[in-house]
């Protein structure tokens, strides 16, 4: 409304975030710091369901447009709970390109199973059960990953799936090496999700609760 509004609006609004920050960040660093040790030290002592949980749970924050990463990041997930996060992600970004190829293509196969599944979100506000099969198919992957392949990964590998192959590239680095998390790597970022997810899915359709048309990408 007046002529210094263009530089008065943009200076308090800088100020305030920045006052705001200095005072609570020190407080969301400190639960970030606990959560991330419970659900490690949990999954230490609890593979099974830990396992389910985290692989479900980040899974589908990927899918949300919200940054997984960032979350386990800030956590510091680590270990076998970066593992089944790890896993749970790739369930929903390969789950979805598999199970929506017919009606999307090569297209779509690439830009969800490397680059992410978040692509299927208003397809998921639209008809909610499209989102059942990767995440059935994220809580079979995920206590496998803790409990039978051990597989571990870190920090922001562990929020990123199969986006430019970052997540099992994670697991490469974090877990030690040998044929079982070699097996692993491919069963349960990979194949399992696949099929899993197109089983479901198939089974779902013929159930009558969505068609292969409501998982089309639009654009």
């Amino acid at each position: 409304k007046t002529k210094i509004d263009i530089l008065i609006t943009p200076s308090v609004t800088i100020l305030v975030g920045y006052g705001i920050s200095r005072l609570i960040c020190p407080w969301v660093a400190y639960v970030m710091y606990w959560l991330g040790h419970f659900v490690n030290t949990a999954t230490a002592y609890q593979p099974f369901l830990m396992g389910v949980v985290i692989s479900v749970v980040v899974g589908m924050i990927l899918t949300l447009p919200i940054s997984s990463a960032a979350i386990c990041a800030m956590i510091g997930i680590s270990g076998l709970a970066g593992g089944a996060a790890t896993v749970g992600c790739c369930a929903q970004m390969v789950g979805f390109a598999v199970m929506s190829f017919r009606v999307n293509g090569w297209g779509g196969l690439v830009s969800q199973g490397l680059g992410t599944s978040m692509l299927q979100m208003g397809n998921i506000c639209r008809r909610p059960q499209i989102w059942l099969p990767p995440t059935l198919a994220a809580a079979v992957c995920g206590p496998l990953s803790t409990m039978v392949f051990g597989l571990q990964c870190t920090g922001v590998s562990a929020g990123m799936g199969t986006c430019g192959l970052v997540g099992p590239l994670g697991i490469l680095s974090a877990t030690e090496a040998s044929a079982k998390m070699w097996v692993g790597i491919v069963l349960l970022c990979f194949i399992l999700p696949a099929l899993l997810s197109l089983g479901f899915s198939l089974a779902f359709e013929k159930m009558g609760w969505y068609t292969k048309e409501d998982m089309k990408l639009q654009g």
